[in-house]
């Protein structure tokens, strides 16, 4: 990162206007910048003052805003930081960028450095710093809910204690390599201490990874597919669980060619609908490739929506786990019999509605449990554990310490690019590249 060491500065409000913005400094210039805009140095540690706040070079008035000051280590990046709460024009914050810009030794901040910092200084581990680009993104309480639980150290904490754990392992083994006079049994070497030891690391941490992806889940969303033959009302339902008319809607079988998403939060849970093309034989290429898209999403979705006609109630198919069987026209038409879990609605009246809100709504917290208990919310998470958890199963067989000392080596290696301890250069750029500037 360029000029790392840099005095940085950035917005932490969003663009546009608003009663209030926050522009915030942190650097080793952070004091003289607050001194060239406002005439006077820092005011008292975490106390806002009201100052004047005014151009460097001309002295002409910007603004005046609340400056407070928050002296390093004690501060969100662990160094000297500022805030200046002003007011939230266009104008006034161009005023005060183009300010700060003419001062020698600042420069604007790049996306996510100030939480960088955080984590380069050891107020954050990685885990934890994930979480605050998670809380801002978070568009339900449950999401926003999982993003604090994780900023606490839900994650984190554990992990440094099976790392703990681990290196103090490491530390017998290594000393046993390095005085015992012969080789000999492992096992019998080191005791069933060490070896009840490394099962308990191993079984805790396969436990956790036996979660059914619920936290990664949780934070991205759930994925619903509305999926079944053509012309059977599928842009319909869409349409009726958005609450509005997002998909086309049209007697013509084919009308929907593209994968459509809807954004929705039911429950307080962060759901994305998929509105798919009519699954059928056709020689249009435009539909049929509609088609095969179709069929890859539905693939990959968290739960499918069957949709089928009423009419059709010797064809419909058989109920799947990963499936709601939903019966539609029902205002045409009354089934005799709903196969066991299948919904009778009706998208032209409305019938039946609630009941599928209801029922999807309970699927889809069973998809993601209540999210006290996830702790893994990224792929990047689990590839580590998993390979912990390899190399502790290795360990746990070796026959030669120095092959169980290597292997005991790479599992606290694995855990330590989770909390960012070790080997994490490359993956900060991809995390932090995700976050808004003034964080």
């Amino acid at each position: 990162m360029e000029g790392a060491g840099a005095t940085i500065y950035a917005p932490a409000t969003a663009a546009g206007r608003a009663a209030i913005g926050v522009l915030r400094i942190s650097g080793p210039a952070c004091a003289r910048a607050i001194r060239a805009l406002t005439g006077r140095p820092p005011p008292e540690a975490r106390r806002a003052v009201l100052r004047r706040l005014r151009d460097p070079e001309s002295g002409e008035a910007i603004d005046r805003g609340l400056v407070l000051f928050f002296p390093g280590p004690r501060s969100y990046t662990g160094e000297d930081l500022a805030e200046i709460h002003h007011h939230g024009g266009t104008a006034v914050l161009r005023a005060l960028l183009e300010a700060l810009a003419r001062i020698p030794g600042l420069r604007l901040a790049e996306p996510g450095e100030f939480t960088r910092r955080a984590f380069l200084n050891g107020r954050l581990d990685l885990s934890e710093a994930e979480a605050v680009a998670d809380l801002v993104e978070a568009t339900t309480r449950a999401q926003a809910r999982l993003a604090l639980r994780q900023l606490e150290g839900a994650l984190g904490k554990r992990v440094e204690d099976w790392r703990a754990r681990l290196v103090a392992v490491v530390a017998e083994v290594e000393a046993e390599i390095d005085f015992a006079a012969e080789e000999g049994d492992v096992a019998a070497r080191l005791g069933r201490r060490i070896e009840e030891e490394l099962a308990a690391l191993e079984g805790e941490i396969r436990a956790t990874l036996d979660d059914d992806r619920r936290g990664e889940r949780l934070r991205a969303g759930l994925v619903v597919a509305v999926t079944g033959p053509p012309n059977v009302g599928k842009s319909s339902l869409v349409n009726r669980l958005a609450g509005r008319d997002v998909a086309i809607v049209t007697p013509v079988p084919g009308t929907t060619r593209d994968v459509l998403e809807v954004a929705l939060e039911l429950d307080g849970l962060p759901v994305t609908l998929l509105d798919t093309a009519g699954l059928r034989e056709t020689a249009d290429p435009i539909e049929a490739e509609g088609v095969r898209r179709a069929r890859l999403r539905a693939e990959t979705a968290d739960l499918r929506l069957w949709l089928v006609e009423a009419e059709d109630e010797g064809k419909w198919p058989e109920p799947q786990p990963d499936s709601l069987l939903v019966v539609n026209k029902i205002d045409l038409v009354r089934p005799r019999q709903l196969p066991r879990g299948g919904i009778a609605i009706s998208c032209a009246t409305g019938e039946g509605i609630e009941e599928l809100v209801g029922a999807l709504g309970c699927r889809v917290r069973e998809l993601v449990g209540t999210g006290s208990e996830a702790v893994i919310t990224r792929a990047r998470h689990r590839e580590a554990l998993e390979e912990t958890a390899r190399a502790l199963a290795r360990a746990r067989g070796a026959s030669e310490l120095a092959l169980l000392a290597e292997d005991l080596r790479l599992a606290a290696r694995a855990l330590g690019r989770i909390s960012g301890r070790v080997d994490v250069e490359q993956v900060l750029d991809q995390i932090f590249a995700r976050f808004c500037i003034g964080k």
